[in-house]
C-alpha cells in the first residue's frame, strides 16, 4: 500500500539538505515524499536524480513550493 509522507523544510533548525536525505533514505519504492519549501530547490534535483528519484514540482505561490518525490 503506498503512502504520502510529507516534509516541511521551511521552518526548523536543522540544515533542509540534511532532513531531506534522511527521510529519502527511509523512502520505500511505493511511498511518496512531498517536500514543502518556500523557494524551488533547484539543487536538489541533480542530487535526486543521481540517487534514482522522480520529482514534480508545484509552485503554489512566489514563497511556497511542492516537490512530490518517488523512486525511480
Amino acid at each position: 500500500m503506498s503512502s504520502d509522507t510529507t516534509l516541511d523544510v521551511r521552518d526548523g533548525d536543522e540544515e533542509p539538505f540534511t532532513r531531506i536525505t534522511a527521510a529519502l533514505s527511509d523512502l520505500e519504492s511505493d511511498e511518496t515524499l512531498e517536500l514543502v519549501n518556500s523557494f524551488e530547490p533547484e539543487p536538489l534535483y541533480d542530487v535526486l536524480r543521481s540517487r534514482g528519484f522522480e520529482y514534480e514540482t508545484e509552485r503554489v505561490t512566489d514563497d511556497l513550493w511542492r516537490v512530490r518525490i518517488t523512486r525511480e
